[in-house]
């Protein structure tokens, strides 16, 4: 099994930290209204309570799909 690499890396903890599935979290981002990576970064720790690497990876990882 290979470890996730980049933002991905960080899916474990945040399901653990916060106690809901990273597809959650990306729904939540989608439905903000917001597009911008530090809109989102901010929304997302100011809200939810995420850390500023959390909230990255799950911005970061969620923008790359395409919102």
């Amino acid at each position: 099994m290979t470890a996730a690499a980049g933002p991905a890396s960080y899916f474990p903890s945040i399901e653990k930290k916060y106690g809901r599935p990273i597809a959650e979290w990306k729904e939540v981002i989608r439905a903000s209204g917001l597009t911008r990576h530090m809109e989102l970064v901010g929304m997302l720790k100011t809200e939810h309570g995420l850390g500023h690497g959390h909230a990255n990876a799950l911005v970061a990882h969620t923008l790359a799909e395409g919102l």
